[in-house]
């Protein structure tokens, strides 16, 4: 495995510091490969990365070269090396859904947002930014480990697949707005966001419920980020 500077083509990706590699190791193990550690790398108080990585089986290697040709930043003392995996929806669960996502760091603060509710399920419609970029992951604080993800050629072909559920649109000519949905805590439920520029086009109206997060005039939308925060805290609290 060559350690160049990160690829969507390649079969392997990276995570950039302690926390996202431990993530990695604690959630995703069988997909690591090693670990490769700067010698100015000091250890922690209440953590040490090779004491982590020996209590877990994984190989580390002190590799200042290999970490300054993959890292865009100085301080990266510790790079876990992962093999890209596939995973698998659950079907009993509810979802975060995003469809063509083009920002990497909103899709990783996305990932982590949707972990700090309680969602672990998330479908992207493609095309859309790679979930393996180093980017992602470092974005996500390396709550990428923690959740299921799936790419699908088209929402027809999520729907089809996951029928069991309430579906909502976030739109900005929604039929009702975020207050009006009184949502059954036991009732499955998958929330669907557009990207970054164009959001949802007209078609998803009628896929499910479309909803309105009302705001002042003063701006014309909210970020995407701000509005999928905003939408887990009310379908989760």
């Amino acid at each position: 495995m060559d350690i160049k500077a990160y690829k969507k083509g390649f079969e392997h990706s990276y995570t950039f510091g302690m926390f996202p590699t431990v993530e990695l190791i604690k959630f995703r193990p069988e997909a690591v490969v090693k670990v490769l550690v700067s010698s100015n790398y000091k250890s922690e108080s209440d953590a040490d990365i090779f004491e982590i990585c020996r209590r877990n089986g994984v190989k580390t290697e002190v590799a200042d070269k290999a970490i300054r040709r993959i890292s865009d930043k100085e301080n990266n003392f510790v790079v876990g090396v992962f093999s890209k995996y596939q995973c698998r929806l659950n079907l009993e669960a509810s979802h975060v859904v995003l469809v063509n996502p083009g920002n990497m760091g909103n899709m990783g603060t996305i990932i982590r947002t949707l972990t700090g509710f309680g969602l672990s399920n998330l479908a992207v419609i493609s095309p859309g930014v790679d979930i393996f970029d180093p980017k992602v992951v470092r974005a996500s604080m390396g709550s990428l480990f923690r959740i299921n993800f799936k790419y699908f050629d088209s929402f027809d072909e999520y729907k089809d697949a996951y029928n069991n559920r309430r579906i909502y649109t976030f739109m900005l000519d929604g039929a009702k707005t975020l207050k009006d949905i009184k949502h059954d805590e036991n009732e499955l439920f998958s929330l669907v966001f557009g990207n970054e520029s164009t959001g949802l086009d007209s078609n998803f109206s009628s896929a499910g419920t479309s909803v309105f997060i009302k705001h002042t005039d003063r701006i014309d939308s909210l970020n995407l980020t701000i509005a999928a925060g905003i939408a887990m805290y009310h379908f989760c609290s």
